[in-house]
């Protein structure tokens, strides 16, 4: 019976810990862009942050790149999303590479975040055709 209480709180503990949830934030990018759910994604952007979308590159406010990030799932509506590749092993650093699935093409979306304020935050979001 104790033994089983301890394991119970130390489950339930890690479950709670910021870096278990951090552990899972390019798990939930490729959930939020199969949904195109730009509202979440721009939650998880810098106040700034570098936008390569296609042939267009620049570098846009949080507001701007929800908008524009917008626009491109207005044009290639998501059909399904992989999670591709992703490093997250480093305290201050994410990355992750999801392949987009549209009806039309597929798409590489490379994340690169860092963390401010013990959050990691979207500071590059490149979507690219997917290379056969």
């Amino acid at each position: 019976m104790i033994r089983s209480l301890f394991l119970l709180i130390i489950s339930l503990s890690s479950l709670y810990s910021p870096n278990a949830i951090q552990a899972d934030i390019i798990d939930d990018l490729s959930l939020y862009f199969k949904a195109s759910n730009t509202k979440d994604i721009a939650k998880n952007f810098a106040s700034t942050i570098e936008l390569i979308i296609v042939d267009e590159e620049d570098v846009y406010s949080k507001a701007q790149g929800e908008q524009i990030l917008r626009d491109f799932f207005i044009k290639h509506p998501p059909v399904k999303t992989s999670i591709f590749h992703k490093i997250n092993t480093n305290p201050n650093y994410r990355f992750g590479v999801i392949m987009l699935g549209t009806s039309k093409e597929t798409f590489r979306v490379s994340i690169t975040m860092k963390k401010f304020n013990n959050n990691f935050l979207i500071t590059e979001l490149r979507i690219e055709p997917a290379k056969d």
